[in-house]
Protein backbone atom coordinates (compact mmCIF):
# COMPACT_ATOMS: atom_id res chain seq x y z
CA UNK A 1 0.00 0.00 0.00
CA UNK A 2 1.02 3.67 -0.83
CA UNK A 3 0.81 6.00 1.75
CA UNK A 4 1.87 9.05 0.17
CA UNK A 5 3.70 12.10 2.60
CA UNK A 6 3.95 11.55 6.00
CA UNK A 7 4.24 14.68 8.40
CA UNK A 8 5.27 13.40 11.97
CA UNK A 9 5.10 16.29 14.47
CA UNK A 10 7.07 15.28 17.66
CA UNK A 11 10.72 13.75 17.59
CA UNK A 12 10.74 11.86 20.56
CA UNK A 13 10.75 7.94 21.01
CA UNK A 14 7.79 6.73 19.54
CA UNK A 15 7.96 9.13 16.73
CA UNK A 16 11.77 7.85 16.37
CA UNK A 17 10.36 4.42 16.56
CA UNK A 18 7.48 4.76 13.90
CA UNK A 19 10.30 6.35 11.25
CA UNK A 20 12.94 3.62 12.06
CA UNK A 21 10.12 0.90 11.76
CA UNK A 22 8.33 1.87 7.81
CA UNK A 23 12.24 2.59 6.69
CA UNK A 24 13.24 -0.73 7.75
CA UNK A 25 10.33 -2.31 6.63
CA UNK A 26 10.00 -0.24 3.11
CA UNK A 27 6.98 0.67 3.71
CA UNK A 28 8.22 4.23 3.42
CA UNK A 29 11.19 5.38 1.13
CA UNK A 30 13.20 8.66 3.86
CA UNK A 31 11.87 11.22 1.06
CA UNK A 32 7.96 10.49 1.91
CA UNK A 33 8.56 11.25 5.02
CA UNK A 34 9.08 14.56 7.14
CA UNK A 35 9.40 15.53 11.07
CA UNK A 36 8.50 17.97 12.87
CA UNK A 37 10.58 18.93 16.34
CA UNK A 38 11.31 21.82 18.07
CA UNK A 39 14.33 20.38 20.25
CA UNK A 40 17.52 21.11 17.79
CA UNK A 41 19.33 17.30 19.71
CA UNK A 42 15.95 15.21 18.80
CA UNK A 43 15.91 16.77 15.44
CA UNK A 44 19.71 15.39 14.70
CA UNK A 45 18.41 11.74 15.72
CA UNK A 46 16.19 11.70 12.43
CA UNK A 47 19.68 12.70 9.94
CA UNK A 48 20.70 9.55 9.59
CA UNK A 49 17.68 7.98 8.70
CA UNK A 50 17.75 10.64 5.32
CA UNK A 51 14.12 12.26 6.33
CA UNK A 52 13.21 15.99 6.54
CA UNK A 53 13.38 17.80 9.53
CA UNK A 54 11.82 21.07 10.69
CA UNK A 55 11.35 22.99 13.78
CA UNK A 56 7.81 23.77 13.66
CA UNK A 57 5.08 21.63 11.73
CA UNK A 58 3.15 23.75 9.64
CA UNK A 59 5.05 23.91 6.58
CA UNK A 60 5.14 19.62 6.75
CA UNK A 61 1.77 18.92 7.91
CA UNK A 62 0.63 21.19 4.55
CA UNK A 63 2.53 18.85 2.24
CA UNK A 64 0.86 15.79 4.04
CA UNK A 65 -1.23 12.73 3.36
CA UNK A 66 -0.80 11.13 6.91
CA UNK A 67 -0.03 13.26 9.52
CA UNK A 68 0.83 11.48 12.79
CA UNK A 69 0.67 13.75 16.19
CA UNK A 70 3.36 11.45 17.85
CA UNK A 71 3.32 14.32 21.26
CA UNK A 72 2.19 13.68 25.26
CA UNK A 73 -1.15 13.85 26.01
CA UNK A 74 -0.68 16.59 28.05
CA UNK A 75 0.12 18.80 25.34
CA UNK A 76 -1.90 17.60 22.48
CA UNK A 77 -4.30 20.50 22.36
CA UNK A 78 -1.95 23.13 21.82
CA UNK A 79 -0.57 21.18 19.53
CA UNK A 80 -3.36 20.14 17.35
CA UNK A 81 -4.39 24.05 17.44
CA UNK A 82 -0.74 25.16 16.12
CA UNK A 83 -1.67 23.41 12.56
CA UNK A 84 -5.19 22.57 11.97
CA UNK A 85 -5.18 25.28 9.95
CA UNK A 86 -2.47 23.48 7.60
CA UNK A 87 -4.06 20.19 7.73
CA UNK A 88 -5.27 19.24 3.94
CA UNK A 89 -9.03 18.09 3.98
CA UNK A 90 -8.12 14.87 2.20
CA UNK A 91 -5.31 14.42 5.12
CA UNK A 92 -5.95 11.27 7.65
CA UNK A 93 -5.11 12.80 11.17
CA UNK A 94 -3.34 9.95 12.96
CA UNK A 95 -2.87 10.05 17.06
CA UNK A 96 -0.76 7.91 19.25
CA UNK A 97 -1.05 10.24 22.30
CA UNK A 98 -2.26 8.21 24.83
CA UNK A 99 -5.72 8.68 26.94
CA UNK A 100 -6.89 10.83 24.17
CA UNK A 101 -10.41 10.15 21.96
CA UNK A 102 -10.74 10.62 18.37
CA UNK A 103 -13.99 13.05 19.45
CA UNK A 104 -11.30 15.29 21.33
CA UNK A 105 -9.09 15.39 18.00
CA UNK A 106 -12.03 15.79 15.91
CA UNK A 107 -12.90 19.18 18.22
CA UNK A 108 -9.86 20.70 17.32
CA UNK A 109 -9.90 19.96 13.42
CA UNK A 110 -11.87 21.46 11.05
CA UNK A 111 -15.30 19.61 11.09
CA UNK A 112 -15.06 16.72 8.39
CA UNK A 113 -11.72 15.71 8.88
CA UNK A 114 -10.80 12.03 9.46
CA UNK A 115 -9.11 11.13 12.38
CA UNK A 116 -7.51 7.68 13.53
CA UNK A 117 -6.18 6.77 16.85
CA UNK A 118 -3.45 4.32 17.29
CA UNK A 119 -1.60 3.05 20.42
CA UNK A 120 1.29 1.44 19.33
CA UNK A 121 4.82 0.41 21.73
CA UNK A 122 8.12 1.05 21.72
CA UNK A 123 9.02 -2.55 19.98
CA UNK A 124 8.08 -0.75 16.61
CA UNK A 125 11.81 0.49 16.19
CA UNK A 126 12.83 -3.45 15.84
CA UNK A 127 9.75 -3.85 13.77
CA UNK A 128 7.79 -5.83 16.64
CA UNK A 129 5.47 -3.92 17.86
CA UNK A 130 1.64 -4.11 18.71
CA UNK A 131 -0.68 -1.28 17.57
CA UNK A 132 -4.15 -1.05 17.70
CA UNK A 133 -6.28 1.02 15.53
CA UNK A 134 -9.82 2.26 15.47
CA UNK A 135 -11.44 5.63 13.16
CA UNK A 136 -13.57 8.71 14.51
CA UNK A 137 -16.53 9.51 13.23
CA UNK A 138 -15.50 10.89 9.93
CA UNK A 139 -12.92 8.13 9.10
CA UNK A 140 -13.56 5.92 6.19
CA UNK A 141 -13.13 2.39 6.41
CA UNK A 142 -10.40 2.77 3.64
CA UNK A 143 -8.79 5.82 6.31
CA UNK A 144 -8.49 2.96 8.66
CA UNK A 145 -7.80 0.25 7.04
CA UNK A 146 -4.85 2.39 5.28
CA UNK A 147 -3.55 3.01 8.87
CA UNK A 148 -3.44 -0.07 9.89
CA UNK A 149 -1.72 -1.28 7.19
CA UNK A 150 1.11 1.70 8.18
CA UNK A 151 1.14 0.31 11.31
CA UNK A 152 1.41 -3.07 10.92
CA UNK A 153 5.04 -2.36 8.66
CA UNK A 154 6.38 -2.07 12.22
CA UNK A 155 4.85 -5.18 13.95
CA UNK A 156 1.21 -6.16 14.53
CA UNK A 157 -1.68 -3.77 14.50
CA UNK A 158 -5.42 -4.46 14.74
CA UNK A 159 -8.51 -2.80 14.52
CA UNK A 160 -10.46 -2.67 18.68
CA UNK A 161 -13.28 -0.53 19.30
CA UNK A 162 -12.22 2.72 20.97
CA UNK A 163 -13.62 1.95 24.32
CA UNK A 164 -11.21 -0.88 24.73
CA UNK A 165 -8.48 1.81 24.53
CA UNK A 166 -7.35 2.27 28.18
CA UNK A 167 -7.17 -1.45 28.50
CA UNK A 168 -5.33 -1.79 25.25
CA UNK A 169 -2.87 1.01 26.35
CA UNK A 170 -2.57 -0.66 29.55
CA UNK A 171 -1.27 -3.57 28.72
CA UNK A 172 0.45 -3.32 25.18
CA UNK A 173 1.55 0.59 25.29
CA UNK A 174 2.76 -0.07 28.95
CA UNK A 175 3.74 -3.23 28.38
CA UNK A 176 7.31 -3.59 27.02
CA UNK A 177 7.97 -1.65 30.32
CA UNK A 178 6.74 -4.26 32.85
CA UNK A 179 8.61 -7.08 30.45
CA UNK A 180 11.74 -5.20 30.94
CA UNK A 181 11.26 -5.08 34.35
CA UNK A 182 10.66 -8.85 34.42
CA UNK A 183 14.36 -9.41 32.51
CA UNK A 184 16.22 -7.07 34.55
CA UNK A 185 14.64 -8.73 37.89
CA UNK A 186 15.76 -12.17 36.24
CA UNK A 187 19.04 -11.11 35.47
CA UNK A 188 19.83 -9.63 38.82
CA UNK A 189 18.98 -12.68 40.50
CA UNK A 190 21.47 -14.57 38.51
CA UNK A 191 24.05 -12.13 39.26
CA UNK A 192 23.24 -12.36 42.86
CA UNK A 193 24.06 -16.03 42.21
CA UNK A 194 27.42 -15.64 40.82
CA UNK A 195 26.46 -15.13 36.73
CA UNK A 196 28.35 -13.24 34.97
CA UNK A 197 26.24 -10.39 34.16
CA UNK A 198 26.36 -10.68 30.36
CA UNK A 199 25.34 -14.33 30.92
CA UNK A 200 22.59 -13.51 33.03
CA UNK A 201 20.88 -10.85 30.76
CA UNK A 202 21.34 -13.27 27.82
CA UNK A 203 19.60 -15.58 29.47
CA UNK A 204 17.10 -13.95 31.04
CA UNK A 205 16.08 -12.49 26.99
CA UNK A 206 16.30 -15.48 25.31
CA UNK A 207 13.94 -16.89 27.70
CA UNK A 208 11.64 -14.95 27.47
CA UNK A 209 11.67 -14.28 23.80
CA UNK A 210 11.42 -18.26 23.15
CA UNK A 211 8.42 -18.50 25.74
CA UNK A 212 6.70 -15.76 24.18
CA UNK A 213 7.58 -17.83 20.32
CA UNK A 214 6.66 -20.78 21.78
CA UNK A 215 2.99 -19.88 22.92
CA UNK A 216 2.39 -17.49 19.70
CA UNK A 217 3.22 -20.20 17.35
CA UNK A 218 1.95 -23.15 19.35
CA UNK A 219 -1.20 -21.68 20.81
CA UNK A 220 -0.26 -23.03 23.93
CA UNK A 221 -2.39 -21.32 26.87
CA UNK A 222 0.17 -20.14 29.21
CA UNK A 223 -1.55 -21.58 32.28
CA UNK A 224 -0.72 -25.41 29.89
CA UNK A 225 2.56 -24.22 29.42
CA UNK A 226 3.34 -23.37 33.76
CA UNK A 227 2.02 -26.98 34.17
CA UNK A 228 4.24 -28.69 31.30
CA UNK A 229 7.32 -26.94 33.11
CA UNK A 230 6.54 -27.38 36.68
CA UNK A 231 7.41 -30.75 37.63
CA UNK A 232 5.88 -31.98 40.98
CA UNK A 233 8.39 -31.42 43.34
CA UNK A 234 11.35 -29.61 41.31
CA UNK A 235 12.80 -26.50 41.25
CA UNK A 236 10.09 -24.70 39.15
CA UNK A 237 7.57 -25.60 41.22
CA UNK A 238 9.76 -24.42 43.86
CA UNK A 239 9.62 -20.94 42.43
CA UNK A 240 6.30 -20.50 41.33
CA UNK A 241 5.28 -21.07 44.82
CA UNK A 242 7.34 -17.97 46.29
CA UNK A 243 6.07 -15.94 43.09
CA UNK A 244 2.34 -17.00 44.81
CA UNK A 245 3.07 -16.07 47.95
CA UNK A 246 4.26 -13.17 46.52
CA UNK A 247 1.22 -12.29 44.85
CA UNK A 248 2.71 -11.73 41.30
CA UNK A 249 -0.51 -11.97 39.37
CA UNK A 250 -2.14 -9.98 41.51
CA UNK A 251 0.25 -7.44 41.33
CA UNK A 252 0.31 -6.93 37.51
CA UNK A 253 -3.57 -7.29 37.81
CA UNK A 254 -3.26 -3.56 39.93
CA UNK A 255 -0.60 -2.54 37.74
CA UNK A 256 -2.54 -2.78 34.67
CA UNK A 257 -5.57 -1.17 36.56
CA UNK A 258 -3.18 1.74 37.45
CA UNK A 259 -2.52 2.74 34.11
CA UNK A 260 -5.86 2.07 32.70
CA UNK A 261 -7.01 4.77 35.30
CA UNK A 262 -4.48 6.51 34.22
CA UNK A 263 -5.28 7.04 30.80
CA UNK A 264 -8.71 8.41 31.58
CA UNK A 265 -7.12 10.83 33.55
CA UNK A 266 -5.61 11.89 30.66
Amino acid sequence: MVFGRIAIIGGGRMGEAIVAGLLSSGAAAPEDIAVAEPDEARRAVFEPHGVATASDGHHIVSQADIVVLAVKPQVIDAVVAHVADDVPRSAIVVSIAAGVSTRRIESLLPQGTPVVRVMPNTPAMVGAGMSVVCGGSAATDEAVEAVRSMFEALGEAIVLDEGYFDVATAISGSGPAYVALVADALARAGVAHGLPKDVALRLALQTLRGTVELIARTGTHPEALIDAVASPGGTTIAALHVLEARAVRAAFADAVSAAVRRAREL
